[in-house]
């Protein structure tokens, strides 16, 4: 869950007027919003190639264009990404068992009850303007297709500002009662978050076990009976 953490202080530093969505960061004629939202045509980690598409022709996640973004947060507030997040994002909401102790990539820790805090934050915005945090939820670059990681290619892959975005993506992380609209994150460590607007609420889970083929499975039907639960349904039959 490091990219949305990351994500957000970003936008907190954004409605601060220390960046611009528009700003240029990563390759030439890439900003701050190609790089939340995986489209500056950057490789996915920083030895690759540097760039392996043109820019936003193609969604490809890349945690190189998430270290970027923390360098650029740093040079454009004078304090590192990992100090922002957390008196920007994470002491205001009470998340003390979270931390960044690496790449603003993947290098967080956090607990159940710290992103409870943090999807709360998400379904009832107080860090950021509820115009922002739609913004946040919105496709940005909606046409454009690319892998996701676990899942394969999807045609097309929207995603927002840091936010991964279902849409019609099949097969998908999420259960087949979440809405288009829902939009969250997973993490290799087998964590995930996502919140349907639809049903007006959220879902996190951590597990002790890396992603793999077992969550394509155990993720969706999960999150079928949370959705059910939600709003007094039956899940749907596997």
């Amino acid at each position: 869950m490091t990219k949305p953490l990351v994500a957000y202080a970003v936008l907190i530093a954004v409605e601060e007027g220390s960046l611009a969505l528009d700003q240029p960061a990563g390759p030439p004629g890439s900003t701050v919003a190609n790089l939340l939202s995986h489209s500056s045509g950057l490789a996915p980690e920083a030895g690759d190639e540097a760039t392996i598409s043109r820019l936003a022709t193609r969604r490809i996640y890349s945690n190189h264009g998430f270290e970027i973004l923390g360098q650029t947060l740093e040079q454009a507030t004078g304090i590192d990404v990992a100090t922002y997040l957390r008196e920007g994002v994470c002491d205001p909401l009470g998340m003390t068992a979270t931390s960044l102790d690496g790449s603003p990539a993947h290098g967080a820790t956090s607990t159940v009850d710290d992103l409870l805090r943090f999807g709360g934050e998400l379904l009832r915005p107080t860090l950021l303007a509820p115009e922002t945090r739609a913004q946040l939820a919105t496709p940005h670059l909606p046409e454009l297709d690319g892998v996701l990681p676990g899942f394969g290619r999807q045609v097309p892959n929207p995603w927002g500002l840091g936010f991964e975005i279902r849409g019609d993506k099949t097969p998908h992380w999420t259960g087949s009662g979440n809405a288009p609209s829902t939009f969250g994150h997973f993490g290799r460590a087998g964590t995930f978050l996502w919140l349907d607007p639809s049903i007006d609420g959220f879902c996190v889970v951590l597990t002790d076990r890396p992603f793999g083929p077992w969550a394509a499975t155990a993720w969706p039907a999960f999150s079928d009976a949370v959705i059910a639960e939600l709003v007094g349904t039956a899940p749907p039959t596997p």
